[in-house]
């Protein structure tokens, strides 16, 4: 059986700092996942992934981002105060 693979980013959530950040995406067969992404400002090469959630497989955008909340340990606070989001 084949991975599953990320598709287009639907959202895309801003750690404060800009230095972490979760998309959610949407796939071909219209499953939703996510996967979180770190970039340090010093190291030009950008965005490089943590952790391996691109695999997880949600019915709904609303399903993924709810398991993304309960394995990222910063994503409840920015998605509490409602900052960081950005619809892609």
């Amino acid at each position: 059986m084949s991975r599953p693979r990320p598709g287009r980013v639907v959202n895309s959530i801003n750690a404060p700092h800009g230095e972490l950040c979760v998309d959610l995406f949407v796939r071909d067969d219209g499953s939703f996942g996510f996967q979180e992404y770190r970039r340090d400002v010093e190291d030009r090469t950008g965005w490089f992934p943590l952790g391996h959630w691109s695999d997880r497989v949600f019915r709904t955008e609303a399903e993924a981002l709810s398991a993304a909340a309960g394995v990222i340990g910063w994503l409840p606070d920015v998605l509490k105060a409602g900052a960081g989001r950005q619809t892609g």
